[in-house]
């Protein structure tokens, strides 16, 4: 009788499972994906970035949350000027970019000699970018918490939270671009690594630097003495400003020295080029104007809802951060369509770029409406979390549920035009964004707002919402930005 030999195990199944870096290199090398790798690569490449941009939010709960029980009063100095740090932290984030854009389209063409040209290029550009701004931002500090009719009480610390946070510009800037430029060349888990480190840091940080010395009791065996310095809101900007300066280190660090694929190598100089530089700005402008635009109008509203009142300006500004978490995924899939949309330019691949633009616009479009609908159900059990007074819990878990209505046409604008901008078309989503700010939620939170209080304005931005995000599935539909194409901009050596 013939004895058979024994089947080998089959192999694990995680061991056959494609990596991000090997779909990746398919697409340079002018592999048509199927759907379900192309499906596989848009959510490989999202849940890093998706786990980086929630701790990053987690990091600006617990923020809201720590200085949300000092006193309403401080809320409000954080939440009068929190429009002003989204300008400037807009502008940081256009210029990168504009660099981060090319070097995604250089990887993806597999000319990385000319991608870390760009990124050098674009670390001393964005060191001398964010010295003005940072002179600017210190500048402005001292005179506009009076203008956005903020309280006596208020601009105190409203002023020293834009200065230290002006101070900081340069931090912020360089954990910027350390996030796309790593990103751009396809490894999505060093910016995730570095937010949880950051977040980490920040809570150590806070703790130190706003609440005074105090003694913990743990479960009640011993007590502990934790120093505090007692800062209060200039605590929260200075810890953070540090946590970004752990980031923009490590980031710096992995850059120039330790990755293979970026670190400076023998003979490679740096020069100047005009062409990438022009290209950067090309790319940088329309989102400079769409991120000024739009948050400039974020600042005009803060100044329609100061008449409101302290408690109100405090509510809206809980209600922005608890929001956050829901549309954070969406600008974590969004960088992921940067990427890949950004490489698939570069390979030449026209047909794998549409299919990449609608599967994460679909993936985004499903993540927050799916995070909406849980945001409209515990809206009071989250704005709770981030303030004890019930005033500021009615108020602020109102306009979350009004605000969980946009959530899907929020997410088709945050993805398309994250997307739109990895193939350099980046004109047409600014005007719409830029546009409906001011064409309809502007007007509508000056007419609604006197009569609905801060729910006028959260009803207007909705409306803005679903005009933009319908303007934005046209725009990709259309496929004018795919025309483009044949000549991308960018890839000329």
């Amino acid at each position: 009788m013939r004895i058979k030999s024994p089947r080998p195990f089959p192999k694990s199944p995680l061991k056959s499972f494609p990596k991000s870096a090997e779909l990746l290199h398919q697409l340079q090398s002018g592999d048509t994906l199927s759907i379900r790798r192309s499906i596989l690569l848009v959510v490989l490449l999202s849940l890093p970035t998706i786990a980086a941009q929630l701790s990053y939010i987690i990091m600006q709960y617990i923020d809201a949350a720590m200085v949300g029980h000092l006193s309403t009063t401080a809320s409000a100095s954080i939440g009068l000027i929190s429009p002003v740090t989204w300008l400037f932290n807009g502008l940081c984030t256009a210029l990168t970019a504009g660099f981060a854009v090319q070097m995604a389209q250089r990887f993806g063409s597999r000319d990385q000699k000319a991608a870390r040209s760009i990124m050098k290029q674009g670390l001393i550009v964005g060191l001398l970018f964010s010295g003005v701004l940072a002179i600017i931002t210190v500048a402005l500090a001292f005179v506009l918490p009076t203008w956005l009719g903020g309280a006596p009480d208020v601009r105190a610390g409203s002023t020293a939270y834009l200065a230290i946070f002006g101070v900081s510009l340069f931090a912020l800037q360089m954990t910027s671009m350390g996030s796309s430029m790593v990103q751009s060349s396809g490894n999505m888990k060093l910016p995730s690594l570095v937010s949880i480190i950051m977040c980490i840091c920040d809570v150590f940080f806070n703790s130190l630097l706003i609440f005074p010395p105090t003694t913990y009791s743990v479960l009640g065996l011993f007590s502990m003495a934790w120093p505090g310095a007692n800062l209060g809101v200039a605590g929260a900007s200075l810890g953070t400003a540090l946590a970004e300066a752990v980031g923009a280190g490590i980031y710096l660090w992995f850059m120039l020295v330790h990755s293979t694929v970026l670190r400076r190598r023998r003979g490679e100089h740096l020069r100047f080029s005009r062409i990438i530089v022009m290209t950067a700005v090309k790319i940088s402008t329309p989102v400079a104007i769409e991120n000024a635009v739009t948050n400039s109008a974020q600042v005009v509203s803060t100044r329609i809802i100061s008449p409101l009142g302290t408690t109100a300006i405090a509510a809206n500004a809980f209600a922005v951060t608890a929001e956050s978490i829901c549309y954070q995924p969406g600008f974590g899939i969004g960088s992921a369509a940067t990427t890949i949309v950004g490489q698939s330019v570069g390979a030449k691949q026209k047909r794998m770029a549409r299919r990449f633009v609608w599967l994460s616009i679909a993936l985004g479009m499903a993540t927050m409406t799916t995070a909406g609908i849980l945001m409209f159900i515990f809206a009071p059990q989250m704005i709770s979390m981030l303030s004890p007074d019930p005033v500021i819990q009615d108020m602020g878990g109102a306009a979350l549920r009004i605000g969980a209505i946009a959530e899907p046409f929020f997410a088709a604008s945050i993805v398309a035009s994250a997307a739109l901008r990895g193939a350099g078309d980046t004109l047409a989503s600014s005007i719409f964004t830029a546009g409906t700010i001011w064409a309809i939620r502007v007007p509508l939170s000056i007419i609604f707002c006197p009569f609905m209080g801060i729910n006028g304005y959260w009803l207007a931005s909705v409306i803005q919402w679903w005009v933009c995000g319908a303007l934005f599935l046209w725009r990709v539909k259309s496929e004018v930005w795919l025309k483009r194409l044949d000549t991308p901009r960018g890839l000329k050596k």
